[in-house]
């Protein structure tokens, strides 16, 4: 008979324990906004398989236009033998992406696919080489988006020489004492002393950090990058691939801001669970990539093409993007008054922009220690009582609130309840 623990024995045994490891529970099935094990005990799922899965797990309509396709075509690879979805998909994000101007797109397989392919147009397209991204960035594990990625351990360490003339200013943080004006000196100091403006192909930045901590990028920040880029002829590449697909309210973080990217990476959300990414911007940066200088045998698979064009048409049909920002107020409404009373001394900050919200535990809210230890615990805490939790942030004293746009509001309550619990609870411990 099937385990957690037996099938945790064979994990051991088969897979390296590089892959990291979140819990030891075993997934037997998933509905909506709900997790069964092997085991048969249930779970409130407040990662979505960490932003993937914003309209549900196993959504009805993804699922039966994936059947469609499944009795048609699974692969025959777009650039040898091309087919329809694929044509479909990249207009509907031409047109979906911020940008007042004409777009084209390219699909890709994975979100760290995306962002390597967006520093090869940047390259080849400007004809220089520097990159800059931002302290705390996530951008995914490959080898140039691992470099580009503002955390050393555990995304760095032991991989290197890692790829060259990328270079990270901090990114503004007000908790952590960090302005915009410290993070725009910083940028200049790095145009001063390390690259100079002239050689940079592109910035990075996330709107609102994802693994780095659900820090949102002051909409005064990005405006002042986007002049940056422009007085210097450098691209500015928004990473959208955690923000993006109705999480925070809008159907991408951008939109919050009034500034349009150059490029734009995009994954996790616009699968429904199937894998593909997407690569959208301004089309006359597109149509200067090299023949041949991007593709991939399974980007942009028929079944994974199929999935995300449901999902845009559900975000659509069951009004999702607004929902997102219902899902974020009913979260804000309780995690705000733990942040100001004093039964929570050790919840830092709440922040967040519609259904993406991390709580920052402190030791000490006067000095804002950080408390990795303690949001550890409540993930751990949390995973016992039925709640599934992520960590997220720097330093680690992170946890991420990411439920499915769809997930039935008593269902939301259920997992604010118990989440509700266990901080009390560690709190209680001695850690």
């Amino acid at each position: 008979m099937r385990s957690n623990a037996s099938l945790a024995a064979r994990r051991s045994a088969a897979i390296p324990a590089g892959l990291a490891k979140h819990s030891d529970i075993y997934i037997d099935r998933a509905e909506n906004a709900e997790l069964w094990d092997v085991e048969g005990t249930r779970y409130v799922d407040f990662a979505a398989g960490i932003a993937v899965t914003n309209t549900g797990h196993r959504h009805p309509k993804v699922l039966d236009r994936v059947r469609q396709q499944l009795d048609r075509v699974t692969h025959t690879s777009f650039q040898t033998t091309p087919y329809e979805d694929y044509v479909t998909l990249c207009e509907r994000l031409n047109a979906l992406v911020p940008g007042d101007f004409a777009k084209k797109t390219f699909l890709v397989t994975t979100g760290a696919e995306a962002i390597e392919n967006a520093a090869k147009i940047a390259r080849a397209v400007t004809g220089r080489s520097a990159l800059i991204a931002f302290s705390g960035a996530f951008h995914g594990r490959t080898l140039l988006a691992m470099t580009l990625t503002g955390k050393t351990v555990p995304y760095k360490a032991g991989f290197g020489p890692l790829v060259g003339d990328i270079y990270h200013a901090p990114f503004p943080i007000a908790f952590h004492g960090v302005s915009e004006a410290d993070s725009l000196e910083a940028l200049q100091q790095i145009f001063r002393v390390q690259a100079d403006p002239s050689r940079v192909a592109a910035i990075f930045i996330e709107p609102i950090q994802g693994e780095g901590g659900f820090y949102p990028a002051p909409v005064s920040f990005l405006r002042k990058l986007r002049e940056i880029c422009t007085e210097h002829g450098i691209l500015l590449i928004a990473d959208e691939i955690q923000t993006g697909f109705g999480r925070t309210g809008k159907m991408f973080a951008m939109e919050h801001t009034g500034v349009s990217a150059d490029l734009v990476t995009l994954a996790k959300g616009l699968g429904g669970g199937f894998p593909i990414a997407a690569i959208t911007g301004r089309a006359d940066i597109m149509d200067r990539i090299p023949a041949g200088g991007v593709g991939s045998t399974f980007a942009g698979n028929p079944l994974a093409c199929a999935a995300a064009l449901a999902v845009l048409d559900v975000i659509a049909e069951e009004k999702l993007v607004e929902r997102a920002q219902e899902i974020g107020r009913r979260i804000r409404a309780r995690l705000d008054r733990w942040a100001e009373g004093n039964e929570f001394p050790t919840i830092g900050e709440v922040r967040g922009q519609g259904a993406m919200v991390a709580i920052e535990f402190v030791t000490d809210r006067a000095t804002r220690a950080p408390a990795p230890d303690l949001a550890k615990k409540v993930t751990k805490l949390a995973l016992d009582s039925g709640l599934l939790i992520l960590n997220c942030g720097i330093r680690g004293n992170g946890v991420r609130l990411l439920p499915a746009l769809t997930i039935p509001f008593d269902i939301l309550d259920e997992g604010l309840d118990r989440l509700e619990a266990v901080i009390r609870a560690a709190q209680g411990e001695k850690l």
